[in-house]
């Protein structure tokens, strides 16, 4: 029987719902990780399990493992977190001198983050054996939001490495062609990446490469009165980040894209991806609009351009600053801008897949925002027809290329319309769903003296 308390559920009660939903999300977790370790051994690779597993004694790959200290952190002291950093750093200088003297370094020169990774397990069994009550909620909440960060790369990277083993054909030219609407941004854009090298690509490299360390900073503000409130907010900026990372790579199943420079170009290194390019055409010269078909690609380059979820990312760590001090302010705008243009101008992306990943960030991040108010009919209408949009241009990149290239005066003003209409709509819906400011009250008059 359920007992109740004035016509509410009991705290026990409630505790034992939460729990049970914790509980049978991790299940679902554990059986997806488990699911991609078995599918990546199939192809001769290692899942994220193992790489994770690896990770605690062998040199890391790059990742965010440190990023997630930080994340873990916000639920510590700020003695408990010079203990936590140092340790970690202690741990990594140990083990690097360790992997030196043995001959174990790894060939990418990266040797670090297995120290923060140990830090954060054994801050978990801290909170197992020697904590209680709300505190050890707290500290495992943290150690969760740490480790789901990094196993959120880890579980990027082996989905990308599926996508491009199992969609050996990719659509590149169906997106090429559509991208003639807009007038062929990528191939603008690294043109003038190209005539301003090197300063130009140092700066896009570094900023399109460090777009978790970015993430990072931003959730560490948000949550950085969790220590004192003993709580998390109720929406911040890993919520969205994790979501779009979760949704994002399920469409490259659908819609396998590698990028103009890879279509198109030598690849990412200038020299292996002319043996299975269209022609070497980017960034001078732009392809002629022809009927496009499916094309077969290699089996190591990720499927992963549509939608570009680098801008997904970006326009959330925008959306997510916007009320944050005006130096945060400015380097969420200095995130998205240089983010567009490192998509566009390293030949990664096409303009088409920005205009995707805009709607597809701001349905997700409204959806998530619609969870914390309460779905209502603003919010039901605004993930509606945001998701309508998001599959309109899908289905129109696939199936009717030919009529956005053949008609850009028309189909390019129109894509760029159904991208702004979906920012309107967020930001009408989102400022109607803010508390309305109090009214100051006005003094009483004062009796004149007699």
């Amino acid at each position: 029987m359920v007992s109740r308390i004035g016509g509410t559920a009991s705290p026990v009660v409630w505790r034992h719902g939460r729990a049970v939903l914790w509980g049978t999300a991790a299940v679902v977790a554990l059986g997806f990780l488990t699911a991609l370790e078995i599918a990546a051994r199939r192809y001769g690779e290692p899942g994220p399990l193992t790489t994770q597993a690896q990770a605690l004694v062998f040199a890391p790959k790059p990742g965010p493992l440190y990023g997630g200290l930080v994340l873990m952190m916000v639920v510590l002291t700020w003695r408990q977190r010079f203990l936590a950093a140092g340790a970690a750093l202690g741990l990594d200088a140990v083990l690097l001198l360790v992997r030196w003297a043995a001959g174990a370094e790894a060939p990418d020169g990266h040797s670090v983050g297995t120290g923060a990774l140990w830090v954060m397990l054994a801050t978990a069994v801290v909170a197992v054996t020697r904590r209680t009550g709300e505190e050890r909620v707290l500290l495992l909440k943290g150690v969760g939001l740490g480790l789901l960060l990094v196993a959120a790369r880890k579980t990027g990277d082996t989905w990308l490495f599926i996508t491009a083993k199992t969609r050996p054909a990719v659509l590149d030219q169906y997106v090429a062609t559509a991208d003639h609407a807009l007038g062929n941004p990528s191939w603008l854009a690294g043109r003038i990446v190209e005539a301003t090298h090197p300063v130009s690509t140092h700066v896009l490299q570094l900023v399109y490469a460090q777009l978790a360390v970015a993430a990072v900073v931003v959730a560490a503000y948000q949550l950085r009165h969790v220590t004192t409130e003993r709580r998390f907010p109720s929406h911040h900026l890993v919520r969205t980040f994790l979501l779009i990372g979760l949704l994002g790579p399920a469409v490259y199943m659908l819609f396998p894209v590698v990028g103009p420079v890879f279509a198109y170009g030598p690849g990412a290194s200038g020299t292996g991806g002319v043996e299975w390019a269209v022609a070497d055409l980017w960034p001078h010269t732009s392809p002629r609009i022809t009927a496009p078909h499916p094309m077969t690609y290699d089996g190591i380059t990720p499927r992963n351009c549509m939608p570009s979820l680098h801008t997904a990312w970006a326009v959330a760590i925008f959306v997510h600053t916007r009320r944050a001090p005006r130096p945060l302010r400015y380097a969420g705008t200095f995130w998205l801008v240089t983010t567009l243009a490192a998509t566009l101008g390293f030949g990664y992306h096409y303009g088409v897949d920005l205009i995707a990943g805009v709607v597809f960030a701001l349905t997700v991040e409204a959806a998530l925002r619609a969870t914390r108010h309460g779905w209502d009919r603003r919010g039901v209408r605004l993930v509606a027809y945001g998701s309508a949009v998001f599959v309109a241009l899908l289905l129109s990149y696939r199936y009717l290329p030919m009529q956005l290239a053949g008609y850009p005066e028309l189909s390019g003003p129109l894509l760029v319309l159904a991208m702004v209409s979906v920012v309107h709509g967020y930001l009408r819906t989102t400022r109607q769903w803010e508390p309305a400011p109090a009214p100051t009250p006005r003094p009483e008059p004062q009796p004149e003296p007699a």
